[in-house]
């Protein structure tokens, strides 16, 4: 006698339990809490906006004093699971006491130092424009205030997490900034690559990531009909290109960074600045910042070009 066979409704039911069996429910986000720091007039109060956006419960200027009961409440709390506050100069003189108070707090919750920096010529400008005093007071010029306010945080910014140089963002750059380093999305499609030129005679980025020089290059300013034109014209480009040093160049740069990306995914690495520089920032750089921007987009990653530079 044949064995009876269960019905078609009932064997799906008995595999649909097997295939379950045994996993685990998806891992609840772990709570966090974000320090938003740095220079005066860098954009700590878009930013917070941005977090705020992200589903933060945010505090602005909270005294130093409360942050690990804050912290404590954060932990505990069924209904926040990121917070973010901003402690900066205001604090005054306790804020020496800031990496220690860190010390303790990591130990309750996951921690991260956010640092909002610019260039103090971009600070100066900002400042000029709102007519806002510098919160260290009015009986020091901008410029002095500036100084001594990075003379105070810079135990802070040696501390920090994250670096965020704001000097080329506008309101909604620095929004979207935020949001692509901190949403948590799908770990692959949130990964932003930024790949900017910049002159080394102006410094080099405050948050790049990795920096290539490609001065070794012929240099198309000494080309009179390229001297006018940056690395955005296609004449300018195709004569960078036309090296053999270039083309070596940008597939060994290629190969590198399909090797590396995937590796910074995987650490949820959410922003990526990839920084290419020249003599002036108006030619090679700004010619390999596109050209790897486009390699990388092909390979199906998000991808900015941004050129620092080209407008000076």
């Amino acid at each position: 006698m044949k064995p009876m066979t269960p019905p078609k409704t009932l064997r799906r039911a008995v595999k649909s339990r097997s295939a379950t069996r045994g996993k685990k429910p998806a891992a609840k986000p772990a709570k966090e809490l974000i320090i938003l720091t740095g220079i005066s007039g860098a954009g700590k109060a878009s930013a917070l906006k941005a977090f705020e956006d992200l589903g933060y419960h945010c505090v602005d200027n909270l005294p130093l004093e409360l942050l690990p009961h804050f912290a404590g409440l954060v932990g505990k709390s069924t209904e926040v699971e990121r917070a973010a506050i901003v402690i900066d100069v205001r604090e005054g003189a306790t804020l020496d006491r800031l990496p220690e108070i860190l010390k303790s707090i990591g130990k309750l919750l996951r921690t991260r130092v956010v640092y909002l920096d610019a260039q103090d010529a971009i600070l100066v400008q900002r400042y000029s424009e709102t007519r806002r005093p510098h919160p260290l007071g009015r009986s020091e010029t901008v410029w002095r205030s500036i100084v001594e306010e990075r003379q105070l945080l810079d135990p802070i910014r040696n501390v920090a997490d994250t670096l965020i140089d704001t000097s080329n963002f506008n309101v909604h750059e620095l929004r979207a900034d935020i949001l692509a380093r901190f949403s948590r999305e799908d770990e692959t499609k949130r990964l932003l690559v930024s790949c900017l030129s910049f002159g080394f005679k102006n410094g080099v980025p405050l948050d790049a990531d990795m920096v290539f020089d490609v001065r070794f290059l012929p240099n198309p300013h000494f080309v009179p009909e390229f001297r006018k034109k940056t690395g955005l014209d296609p004449k300018v480009a195709a004569y960078v290109r036309g090296f053999p040093q270039t083309r070596e160049f940008l597939d060994r740069v290629t190969r590198l960074m399909l090797y590396l990306l995937p590796h910074y995914v995987e650490e949820g690495k959410s922003y990526l600045t990839v920084a290419f520089g020249c003599t002036g920032g108006q030619h090679r750089s700004v010619m390999m910042a596109e050209e790897i921007g486009e390699r990388l987009r092909k390979a199906g990653y998000q991808v900015k070009a941004l050129h620092r530079d080209i407008v000076r």
